[in-house]
């Protein structure tokens, strides 16, 4: 559901949250841009976005890592466990790894955003060594929130996307995020043993070093001493995605990158461990919610112009 221009929120879910927006963040936070993405330099376990949009932006899609943000300006809205979601400028987004999500605008105005995309493994870290060793990563429920506290960490990560991160100041952004999403989250899980999270981190550091190697089930059986089931089991409570997800997800950010330099499609999907470009294009789409062509288009990346002739007719 899209709201008209001129119709307010106050009557959908989600009004009455906090609307007001951090002046670092909402210094350009405008109408007047083109559709687009910027995104910022990588960081190992995270990926800092700037998303402008009219209309729809997302198809339906889901990706392993946990989705934090902030809504800059318009009403951001999405589907999300069975629910149509409502943010409006200032609201903190909280989407939880491996949960489907459409995005786009509320209203005809244009939707600006940032997000914040972490990797679990950097969270489990931080939770590992504040005594939670196994626990159950935070569930937030409720995605959209009026929270400045938890607003005030992801600013100054989300400020600057022209500029890397620095290693201290992510160790402090990820004891905080811990704590604020830790605070949001409901009853936790009983934790793995300790031997168990040894396996599943195991299995883990091999797809991540292999990522764009075949891997089979037999060579994670091998790596970390477990049958592949109850690596499953264990990986998804550490992780919260699957081990094939897990490597796929990988690839597809191998390729997303080659993707933004201007590398040809064809290329990009030989590289990233694909069979042809139709397979990296399924894969890209349910990953990430649009095509790769769109992304590339979004980025401004050269690919963008060679896709559409491709594709002609």
């Amino acid at each position: 559901m899209r709201l008209g221009k001129a119709a307010t929120v106050a009557g959908v879910a989600g009004a009455g949250l906090g609307r007001l927006c951090d002046p670092e963040l909402c210094e350009a936070a405008t109408d007047a841009a083109a559709d687009g993405i910027t995104a910022a330099p990588a960081f190992p376990g995270i990926e800092r976005i700037e998303a402008r949009f009219h209309g729809e932006a997302f198809s339906p899609h889901r990706h392993d890592t946990y989705g934090l943000g902030v809504t800059l300006h318009g009403v951001q809205t999405f589907q999300y466990r069975g629910q149509r979601r409502y943010s409006q400028p200032g609201n903190v987004i909280i989407l939880h790894p491996d949960e489907e999500h459409d995005g786009g605008a509320g209203t005809d105005e244009a939707l600006r955003y940032r997000m914040l995309y972490l990797e679990p493994a950097l969270l489990r870290r931080c939770l590992d060594a504040d005594g939670q060793a196994g626990a159950a990563l935070p569930f937030v429920g409720q995605p959209v929130l009026a929270d400045a506290e938890l607003r005030q960490v992801l600013v100054p990560a989300l400020s600057s996307l022209d500029e890397g991160l620095e290693d201290l100041a992510v160790d402090d952004l990820l004891v905080r995020l811990a704590r604020g999403l830790a605070r949001h989250a409901g009853a936790k899980a009983k934790p793995l043993g300790l031997l168990a999270q040894r396996q599943a981190h195991r299995a883990r550091d091999y797809l991540e070093a292999n990522a764009l190697a075949p891997v089979r089930s037999e060579d994670l059986e091998v790596v970390t001493g477990l049958d592949r089931y109850a690596l499953a089991r264990h990986f998804r409570a550490l992780f919260a995605t699957s081990p094939h997800r897990f490597l796929v997800m990988r690839r597809l950010q191998h390729a997303r990158r080659m993707i933004t330099e201007g590398e040809p499609l064809a290329e990009v999907a030989a590289a990233t461990g694909f069979a042809d470009q139709s397979h990296l294009h399924r894969h890209f789409r349910k990953a990430f919610g649009m095509t790769p062509g769109r992304w590339a288009s979004l980025v401004g990346s050269t690919e963008a112009a060679s896709w559409r002739r491709a594709t002609a007719g």
